[in-house]
């Protein structure tokens, strides 16, 4: 199976301004930066789904911007179909963006107000596509049909639909140019219950249809069990453990991602689980600590957690830095 994606030592940081980079300044220390993201390496094959969870802040969604570059990366290789995305500039990366979209988190916010579905739906064809007029119009009512919107809500605008039929336009809009990777930020965090279902088998049903590859990022833990085939923890602007879905539930290994599972909502409330506490605050993405990124919260903490655990592999396809594995 083919690798879509591969992202290699992807860093991004945000380089602080104001007094306190002054200050550095004045010492001779290096600037001061938010450490959004720090050395995240994950693949993506062709027509899987990998779910990138973890807690709001950890550099989930910073992640897919670059991945996307919509933000520049500050070091790292993001390697797309056998090309690094973070060397191309202007023409070259315009011409790699009908491969490549995004589905964002808030369907109304996304959807320009001003812009019918049938417009919004047509606009990527025209940027990044050679097809006729009448061959865009014929592919917008194609995708239209899949999403499950039909032709009489061609042009209606974003205030005329509801949340859902919003969030399937957004859907619609980034398949329409048949791209091999779509980035799932949040896709039904902002729908309700019976709605997040009803899209979830959408999106399954598409990646099936098309052989689409998912960066699916959530931190919904029962939607990334259904949808991925793996997925990979992110904590403080790491990866922490990767793994297939089905171990990763079974048998998770680092205290983090035991931490994130024994907090998932089960329908029997007598039923017995591991009940793994992290305690304090997460530290500062601009000051990290040294050691383990989970040093200072982790219950099963020892010395050896002064030192920075690599993150290796201790099954086929399961890895995870944790120095007590």
């Amino acid at each position: 199976m083919s690798i879509v994606l591969r992202v290699e030592r992807l860093v991004r940081h945000f380089p602080l301004r104001g007094p306190a980079a002054w200050a550095a300044r004045w010492r001779g220390a290096p600037p001061p930066a938010v450490r959004a993201v720090d050395g995240v390496s994950f693949a993506i094959a062709e027509g899987e789904t990998l779910g990138l969870v973890g807690e709001s802040g950890c550099g989930k969604s910073t992640v897919a911007r670059c991945v996307l570059r919509l933000l520049d990366p500050t070091s790292g290789r993001i390697e797309f179909e056998g090309e690094d995305l973070a060397a191309l500039r202007g023409d070259a990366l315009r011409r790699r963006r009908e491969r490549l979209q995004m589905v964002f988190q808030d369907p109304t916010a996304s959807l320009n107000p001003r812009l019918s579905v049938r417009d919004m739906v047509e606009e990527p064809l025209r940027l990044h596509t050679r097809l006729a007029p009448r061959e865009r119009q014929a592919r917008v009512a194609e995708v239209l049909e899949e999403v499950g919107l039909g032709r009489e809500l061609m042009d209606r605008y974003p205030h005329e639909l509801s949340g859902g039929q919003r969030q399937r336009a957004n859907i619609a809009r980034a398949i329409a140019t048949r791209p091999r990777l779509v980035v799932l930020d949040e896709p039904t965090s902002a729908l309700d219950v019976s709605l997040r279902s009803r899209v979830i088998l959408l999106l399954e049903r598409l990646r099936e249809r098309h052989a689409l590859s998912y960066l699916f990022i959530s931190h919904d833990l029962a939607t990334v069990k259904y949808l991925a085939q793996r997925v990979a923890v992110m904590y403080l602007g790491s990866v922490v453990e990767e793994a297939p879905t089905t171990e990763l539930f079974a048998r998770p290994l680092h205290p983090y991602t035991r931490a994130l599972i024994a907090a998932v909502p089960v329908p029997d409330p007598e039923a017995r689980r591991e009940r793994l506490v992290l305690s304090g605050e997460i530290p500062s993405p601009i000051a990290p600590r040294r050691g383990c990124p989970l040093r200072g919260r982790c219950p099963l903490e020892r010395e050896a957690c002064a030192a920075e655990p690599p993150l290796r592999e201790v099954a086929p396809g399961h890895r995870v830095a944790c120095h007590l594995v």
